[in-house]
């Protein structure tokens, strides 16, 4: 779907940056709701996007107010706006991010940001056990041009419990986030092609989703977990 991301929602946000307070949001309450009208309409054309050749069975729009009880940080509200889909489980495994805000600091992110303890368990024992396969789809130029051909985020100073720092695919297995993700211009945000363009990116994680859904749908000897 062909949608346009109004410039409105950056002013907005560029104007909450400077006027981080309950008193200037609760005076500009009205222009909120206008843009998070908008918002909605971006994410749910996302979503409708995403379904045409995916199955996703929820869209979690986070909400603009911060949670500040344990945080040094006390501001109230968010400076961006952010929202992710899920896939439907069991059978299918992974998610994706797409997080806009001002100033060139938007992108989309997919693969898996916390994983629990047993995926992330068999993940490793995966990889560890034969690397060949994720190495092959990371070295796919289609992939690559898109999402680079490593992963981002957290992981471990050496080798997990239990597992060799000196294996040949330690660099994967010290993974505690398997993550892929690509930014965005204010320019690329705003340009009529937005969403089209995200969802061609969205469409090149694919090959990367079925492989960790069958890993993690079977066991090491490759047998389902799932009916």
């Amino acid at each position: 779907m062909s949608y346009s991301v109004p410039k409105k929602i950056f002013e907005f946000l560029k104007d909450l940056e400077k006027n981080n307070n309950r008193d200037w949001f609760n005076e500009n309450k009205s222009e909120f709701k206008v843009i998070e009208t908008e918002i909605k309409a971006i994410y749910n054309a996302v979503l409708e996007n995403l379904n045409k050749h995916d199955d996703i069975d929820k869209l979690k729009l986070f909400r603009i107010y911060r949670d500040v009880r344990f945080s040094k940080n006390k501001l109230p509200y968010k400076t961006h706006f952010g929202g992710s889909f899920h896939r439907t489980k069991p059978k299918l495994r992974g998610g994706y991010y797409l997080h806009i805000q001002p100033n060139n600091e938007s992108f989309i992110a997919t693969g898996f940001w916390e994983p629990i303890k047993e995926d992330l368990l068999r993940i490793r024992k995966e990889f560890e056990m034969d690397d060949s396969e994720i190495r092959e789809i990371l070295a796919n130029k289609k992939f690559n041009v898109v999402w680079g051909d490593s992963f981002v985020g957290d992981e471990v100073k050496s080798a997990p419990r239990n597992f060799d720092k000196e294996h040949k695919a330690i660099d994967l297995i010290k993974k505690k986030q398997y993550i892929f993700t690509k930014k965005y211009t204010d320019k690329e945000v705003l340009d009529a092609n937005f969403i089209d363009e995200i969802d061609t990116a969205f469409k090149a994680i694919r090959p990367f989703f079925d492989y960790m859904s069958d890993v993690l749908t079977t066991d090491l000897n490759g047998v389902s977990l799932i009916e």
